[in-house]
């Protein structure tokens, strides 16, 4: 946590009323689906865009830049619309501090797990940076989330702790010595 963040952001989320919790519940069945189905068709409008245009992309690179920035953007836009869903877990354990507690636990070893594995050859590196969503911490707060990180080696990244908790893996900014043969 760095100085001149509010130290009351990082505890935990106030919680939500039952009958909110259920109506917002009985919307995100009925949503989903419904934004699901809009998120499809505006891929699959895009791939045909691509697939009619890919001669203009085959010759202008800013072109291509450009569609792939205007598709990001779109599909990024559905993907939030979602933002208000509640899922079955948060409806059961609203307010359970163990619940939050084991699920932060769980991620936080998680993300370790997957950034202390070696690299192996022809694949992608480990991921070093990783985001936890407050839908993970919303009852132990983002404080909690901080101190479990920071004893399995990570480090705090500038972070807008209302959204997600941001992490680096220290161990990877660390460099080998170098041994001349």
């Amino acid at each position: 946590m760095l100085e001149y963040e509010d130290p009351a952001a990082w505890g935990p989320e106030p919680v939500r009323p039952n009958w909110q919790l259920r109506l917002r519940f009985v919307a995100t069945v009925v949503c989903f689906p419904v934004l699901c189905a809009v998120g499809l068709a505006i891929l699959l409008a895009f791939i045909a865009v691509a697939l009619l245009t890919e001669v203009i992309a085959m010759f202008s690179a800013r072109y291509e830049r450009g569609f792939d920035e205007v598709m990001d953007s779109a599909l990024t836009r559905i993907a939030g619309l979602g933002s208000w869903f509640v899922t079955w877990p948060e409806l059961r354990h609203e307010g359970d501090t163990e619940y939050y507690r084991a699920r932060v636990d769980t991620t936080v070893a998680h993300w370790t797990a997957l950034a202390s594995a070696p690299p192996e050859p022809k694949k992608a590196k480990p991921p070093v940076e990783c985001e936890i969503s407050v839908s993970v911490y919303r009852g132990v707060g983002g404080r909690y989330v901080a101190e479990v990180a920071l004893a399995q080696g990570w480090e705090l990244r500038p972070t807008d702790v209302r959204k997600e908790v941001r992490l680096w893996w220290t161990a990877a900014s660390h460099v080998d010595q170098v041994h001349p043969a």
